[in-house]
């Protein structure tokens, strides 16, 4: 089966709360629960994970490293820049990350950091970006 663990960063929990322009109405939780569905139909077990602190992040990665888990999933948030010891780590697990943001920052003129140390990127598809990271590690695992 497919294992995947979704990140949350920083802010995340401000989603549906704040910057409702960029990032729209939904709240984590609402978040959350569209990303199980996607999951269930996907056959997929999700573990999500939020924190809005760099080094708990960095943990739950490092936790992961021998699960076999298929991949994993970040919207860094507010790790999007600067925060090279959360690159090293992405680097260092043994599975892939994907990075997925709800809005674009390039339009916003950020390039991500963490992007420059995932397997791929997906911006501004809204909650549907993860679905399609999903699928992306699905096809990657099954190319192994």
């Amino acid at each position: 089966m497919t294992s995947i663990l979704l990140i949350h960063g920083a802010g995340m929990n401000m989603r549906g709360k704040s910057q409702l322009e960029l990032f729209g109405p939904m709240t984590l939780a609402q978040y959350d629960e569209r990303l199980r569905e996607y999951a269930t139909e996907l056959a997929i077990e999700l573990a999500i994970f939020h924190s809005n602190t760099e080094g708990e992040v960095i943990d739950k990665l490092y936790a992961a490293h021998d699960t076999g888990l298929t991949g994993c999933i970040i919207n860094p948030a507010g790790f999007t820049l600067g925060y090279t010891a959360l690159n090293t780590a992405i680097v260092q697990v043994n599975f892939p990350t994907i990075e997925v943001h709800v809005s674009n920052p390039a339009l916003r003129g950020r390039i991500s950091d963490v992007g420059r140390h995932t397997r791929g990127v997906i911006t501004g598809f809204g909650v549907y970006g993860y679905y399609l990271a999903m699928r992306g590690l699905m096809e990657i695992a099954q190319a192994k």
